[in-house]
């Protein structure tokens, strides 16, 4: 459109069904974390007790997605670029839109450069960086061209393949579990677990891309039981993978590695299978995950941008393609990359843990005046 008016970017093409939401929700969530989390919030807790933090870590990341979800329904057919300039004004609406720009292509970055480091660690040894990223951006950029559709319709044929391929696995690795390295339950109290509710909670981000999808949906009424079963998912997936992975490598084997999820699969061989590595099968998933969450958040901060300055979104898709590429490629090794990505969570915290609740109660009020 010309003049001022502002670009319809949501067509009804553009619209996605109440399942298709929520396995974005749940291919958004499960990405690096159900590779990490064993070990960062073993560190953290020190005790057995890892997956009762994360069990109340997935109960926060459900209470934030419904107050997100609550704010999004607000203003129907409009995404959190377009309704945070209602709430709080063009300006700082505008600023704030920028800063969740900034954040979702920084995880587009953070996501791809992980990627590398696992495939070219395991699979692709020696194997340039750049050479491994750069395919699998310019892929990520074809698919999300063609709006938020195809990213749906991929995601569904990813979601059952991920659990299919992810039950088999880690229920292979009974064979070395011991029920010894998870107990005793609470042998130090209540203290050590909420040590590591941060960090358990940080592995459930994902709930803010509700901010987006809620305007997408056909039926905006169910995006509450879309966060709540979308979370709970993820949450059963983490709270196997750690009980399985310290059962089998006990606290003080999953705090030596960096990696330990692959460790687990590492760690057993069946005899008479024709596969003898099965943490081959995991990278499978785990790349689609990965894949996943670099397309979603790629589109989002498109989309934002689009928005906000009521462009057409295909020069921003193709102009962010570089910037995050650079951004994939500052860490000089994995220690920089674990620390971008704690950065990454500590600045989410605060944008998706305070600020929708601000904007809610602040559109509340805003209501009852009018």
């Amino acid at each position: 459109m010309k003049g001022n008016k502002p670009i319809m970017l949501i067509s009804s093409n553009d619209k996605i069904t109440t399942s298709q939401a929520l396995v974005i929700l749940v291919n958004y969530i499960l990405a690096t974390g159900i590779l990490t989390l064993p070990r960062t919030s073993v560190e953290q807790v020190k005790t057995p007790d890892v997956w009762i933090s994360v069990f109340l870590g997935g109960l926060i990341a459900m209470i934030v997605g419904v107050i997100i979800v609550k704010l999004s329904q607000q203003f129907p057919e409009k995404t959190f670029y377009q309704y945070s300039q209602d709430i709080v004004g063009k300006w700082m609406g505008r600023v704030l839109s920028l800063l969740i720009i900034v954040y979702f292509f920084t995880i587009s970055a953070f996501e791809v450069r992980t990627m590398a480091e696992v495939t070219g660690l395991f699979l692709l040894e020696g194997t340039p960086t750049w050479a491994i990223i750069m395919p699998f951006m310019w892929v990520g950029l074809y698919l999300i061209i063609g709006g938020v559709n195809p990213i749906a319709r991929l995601f569904e044929i990813i979601f059952p393949i991920t659990i299919v391929i992810f039950l088999i696995v880690t229920f292979m690795s009974l064979g070395i579990f011991e029920i010894d390295n998870v107990r005793p339950v609470l042998g130090l109290g209540m203290l050590p677990v909420l040590k590591g509710i941060k960090t358990a909670t940080l592995a459930f981000l994902g709930p803010e891309i509700m901010l987006l999808i809620v305007a997408f949906m056909k039926k905006p009424d169910k995006a509450v039981k879309v966060v709540l079963v979308g979370l709970s998912i993820p949450l059963i997936f983490y709270v196997i993978t750690v009980v399985m992975v310290i059962g089998a490598l006990s606290i003080d084997g999953v705090v030596m590695k960096t990696w330990p999820t692959l460790e687990l699969m590492r760690s057993f061989e069946i005899p008479g299978l024709i596969f003898e590595r099965f943490e081959s099968f995991l990278l499978v998933i785990w790349i689609m995950q990965i894949f996943a969450t670099f397309t979603i958040t790629f589109y989002a901060a498109s989309l934002g941008l689009a928005q906000l300055f009521k462009k057409n979104i295909h020069p921003f898709m193709y102009g962010l393609l570089p910037i995050i590429y650079i951004i994939a490629m500052i860490p000089k090794n994995i220690n920089d990359l674990f620390k971008f990505g704690d950065m990454i969570g500590n600045i989410a915290l605060f944008l998706f843990g305070v600020l929708p609740l601000m904007l809610l109660l602040i559109s509340k009020l805003k209501g009852r005046k009018v």
